[in-house]
């Protein structure tokens, strides 16, 4: 894969108000710039009401499912595997921006699932880069050993299937962001912890919307009962020099 580089040919740079580090906005500027790489990683689990081999054959038939859950994300197809998503509308001071990132869905290799940024053909980020890593992986258990540690679906009557589908996954995702000369008066600890938090709060707000919409799509169209929430995990990694935690 070709990484999708900051075109820094272009005048046009995000900026972050001194008066609001969290807010971000374009502007039109000839000053030097600076290139900050905001980073997180997050791993998660969904349930699914039936065997490993019926939930890859709907995975694998991504061109229905993700572009129905990805919403109200606008996706686009691209190539193959691949699709276009445009994240939604961001501005103020009257400037508005519309970022866009292209992904592909590798097929699996046994139940093991790939998608990446690739880049999107004529179409070139103004003071951004995004890199979007993740791996999905398929695990069936039995579904009287996930009862044993799931009481409260008993209270509520819920019939536990015979096959259980595990999907984990790992995420981990990093923006680069260039910024004018004027942001050299904040500290760079400052820029940095608010960019990563940021970037972790959309995360947050992403993910558990798609993992519901994805289970959701599932298991209506397989006419199964919609897992609890319970069934689903988001959790952050946090890294270290060494280490992950």
């Amino acid at each position: 894969m070709q990484p999708n580089f900051i075109d820094r040919s272009q005048n046009s740079i995000l900026e972050i108000p001194t008066s609001n580090p969290m807010q971000l906005t374009y502007t039109n500027s000839l000053e030097n710039k600076k290139t900050f790489a905001f980073e997180v990683s997050f791993m998660g689990r969904m349930d699914m009401y039936s065997d490993a081999d019926t939930v890859a054959e709907y995975l694998n038939a991504h061109e229905g499912w993700f572009c129905r859950c990805a919403q109200p994300m606008k996706v686009d197809p691209l190539g193959n595997n691949g699709y276009v998503l445009t994240v939604g509308k961001y501005g103020s001071f009257g400037y508005e921006v519309e970022p866009k990132m292209g992904v592909i869905l590798h097929p699996p290799v046994g139940r093991v699932y790939q998608m990446e940024t690739i880049p999107i053909p004529d179409y070139n980020t103004v003071g951004y880069e995004v890199n979007y890593q993740a791996l999905m992986e398929l695990s069936e258990v039995s579904g009287d050993s996930q009862a044993e540690t799931k009481g409260s679906l008993f209270s509520r009557k819920q019939i536990i299937p015979e096959r259980i589908t595990q999907v984990n996954w790992e995420l981990n995702l990093s923006v680069e962001v260039e910024f004018p000369q004027f942001i050299h008066k904040l500290s760079s600890s400052l820029i940095q912890s608010t960019g990563d938090r940021l970037l972790g709060q959309i995360v947050r707000q992403v993910s558990p919307r798609l993992t519901y919409k994805v289970q959701e799509d599932f298991h209506t169209s397989h006419q199964l009962p919609i897992p609890p929430k319970s069934s689903r995990q988001l959790n952050k990694i946090y890294k270290t020099n060494s280490a992950t935690i």
